[in-house]
């Protein structure tokens, strides 16, 4: 099963881009999409259909959004992180495909740092990590993959003191991520390109940034303990990145080996 996530930074902006992408040879058999910008009905759910996929759609007016694609029909289970009722942003989804669990994250950014947004980030990670604990309990195996806002490390960021001031590269966010790695979960692509290799996911729109290749990971597939026993590949598509008028991300992936 090859898993990809990506935040496509518009889905109705980019449509052409994400057909044309699940057209090619090689397509993901689940693709989870983040930051769609717009509610359910505005969804290229036909389009996507006949390119192959079903389309679990928890959608946001003109903000957030989160969408899990997949060649089999998904079983949704939860569309709404527990713990704070008033949260009404479209961040989390969570489906069943085959034997495998699923969730699609699209974490908040948090800046700037000091205010409110940053407050709200740092609780929304403690709400992931309460369901990720409840989901290694299942003992299944579960990817929750998409576009995490956090810089893991020195070697996630192009440039460390010119994201210094970022909620992006905080030690808060970043122990925010630790903890979810202390929990069990393994990070699909690291586990495969150990420290320092650099695998960028994110180019700014300005500044020259993707020519320059000032880039960021910051889109990642954590994969429980069950899952990772599974994991054959890993990588990052770079060539949307480079398409006309892209998202500032670019896809991450990995393959899991089928069930003995």
């Amino acid at each position: 099963m090859r898993i990809a996530t990506w935040n496509v930074n518009s889905v109705r902006a980019r449509q052409a881009h994400l057909l044309t992408w699940l057209g090619n040879a090689g397509a993901p058999d689940v693709v989870m999409l983040q930051e769609l910008k717009t509610e359910a009905p505005g969804f290229p759910a036909l389009e996507v259909r006949a390119a192959g996929y079903h389309a679990l759609v928890a959608g946001q007016k003109s903000y957030n959004g989160v969408a899990i694609l997949s060649r089999h029909e998904p079983v949704e289970r939860l569309r709404a992180l527990p713990g704070e009722a008033e949260d009404t942003q479209a961040r989390y989804l969570e489906a069943e495909i085959g034997d495998v669990i699923v969730a699609c994250v699209y974490c908040p950014n948090g800046n700037p740092i000091g205010t409110e947004k940053f407050a709200y980030k740092l609780r929304w990670m403690e709400r992931l990590a309460a369901r990720a604990e409840a989901l290694l309990a299942t003992e299944r195996p579960v990817v929750i993959a998409g576009d995490w806002n956090i810089c893991p490390t020195a070697a996630d960021v192009w440039d460390e003191r010119a994201m210094a001031a970022d909620a992006l590269c905080q030690p808060e966010s970043r122990a925010a991520w630790r903890r979810m790695l202390w929990q069990g979960w393994s990070d699909a692509w690291r586990t495969l390109n150990p420290l320092p290799a650099r695998g960028y996911t994110y180019w700014d729109y300005q500044a020259g940034a993707w020519p320059r290749d000032n880039g960021l990971r910051i889109d990642a597939l954590l994969l429980s303990p069950a899952a990772a026993e599974r994991l054959a590949d890993a990588g990052v598509d770079r060539i949307p990145r480079g398409w006309d008028s892209p998202s500032d991300h670019t896809p991450a992936w990995c393959r899991l080996e089928n069930a003995a």
